[in-house]
């Protein structure tokens, strides 16, 4: 998941565009296939077999320094990806965004494909499920007027969604719906809460970047809990069935607003509590659990939750 290019003032949301060359370089020396939209919706909505893991390459926000700096790339090279669109700042002709002629050449292009982002790019969890209908139904209004259609995939604002959020994004006929956790998709995965790999200029640096392309799904049939929103019910209490021995994991968190360790309890090989003893105390809680896979490649599941105070 990208966002900035070579907007060195915003480090946490930036990526150099000489790194980004790397990057891609890195990928196809690693001899993975980039996939586009169509062959995404083939492998986890119909369940098509896949043999190799993929790679998806994911811009939110279209902002002006991804069509300057990243897309002559990726055009020349032909390699797919999504441009998630939040339309209200690209309505408004904010100078730090795309135009609608930029976005329209993108998506005629054939190689990049337009994706759902709200209209407002606000926090859609604090809004209520009347606004944030009507922020969506706006964006869509948006994408018809200026694009003659309406994307198959979403992108939650700043990663955030509730079980709420999530139907209203299903019953506006979304395929598909992003987060911003970490983590490696595969076939079983909730089809509204697909992780991504965020990529800035801390979490962007090559070696950083070669463990990432060495990264593979954790398969699970069990999560809890469902509603990734908090309120009284902080820390939460994790529970996650995995389809595979899980005996080496490893989990962590930033409870009590610090990354670190957290304690795992076992209830069955595969079947984990996560036991956080402190409360999320910024805005969005997250954990990480990570362990090595036989085939020498690391296994990773991730989940973000919103805090409401």
């Amino acid at each position: 998941m990208y966002h900035r290019f070579e907007e060195n003032k915003y480090p946490t949301t930036n990526i150099k565009t000489n790194d980004f060359k790397k990057q891609i370089e890195l990928i196809k020396d690693a001899k993975l296939e980039f996939i586009g939209v169509d062959q995404l919706l083939k492998i986890l909505v119909d369940k098509e077999p896949y043999a190799n893991k993929n790679i998806l390459l994911t811009i939110d926000d279209a902002f002006e320094s991804f069509y300057k700096n990243a897309w002559p790339i990726l055009k020349d090279k032909k390699i797919p990806f999504i441009l998630f669109v939040s339309t209200r700042e690209v309505n408004a002709k904010h100078p730090n965004y795309m135009t609608w002629d930029q976005v329209r050449e993108i998506h005629q292009s054939k190689i990049g494909t337009i994706g759902g982002h709200s209209f407002s790019h606000e926090y859609l969890v604090d809004f209520t499920k009347d606004d944030i209908i009507k922020d969506i139904q706006k964006s869509h209004d948006d994408y018809i007027k200026e694009l003659g259609s309406v994307p198959k995939i979403f992108s939650y604002p700043f990663g955030e969604y509730s079980n709420e959020i999530k139907k209203i994004v299903v019953d506006f006929g979304y395929k598909l719906a992003f987060g911003q956790h970490s983590g490696v998709i595969h076939q079983n995965e909730d089809m509204f809460e697909l992780p991504r790999f965020p990529i800035n200029e801390a979490y962007g640096k090559i070696d950083r970047f070669n463990f990432l392309l060495n990264t593979s799904p954790l398969p699970h049939k069990f999560y809890k809990p469902e509603e990734k929103l908090l309120s009284s019910n902080n820390p939460p209490n994790i529970e996650i069935e995995f389809l595979m021995n899980v005996k080496n994991i490893n989990c962590f968190s930033n409870e009590g607003d610090q990354w670190g360790p957290s304690e795992v309890a076992f209830l069955d090989d595969n079947w984990i509590r996560i036991i956080l003893k402190k409360k999320f105390e910024s805005r969005r809680g997250k954990f990480n659990c990570t362990m090595q896979l036989s085939d020498g490649s690391w296994g990773w599941f991730g989940r973000q939750f919103v805090i409401n105070n």
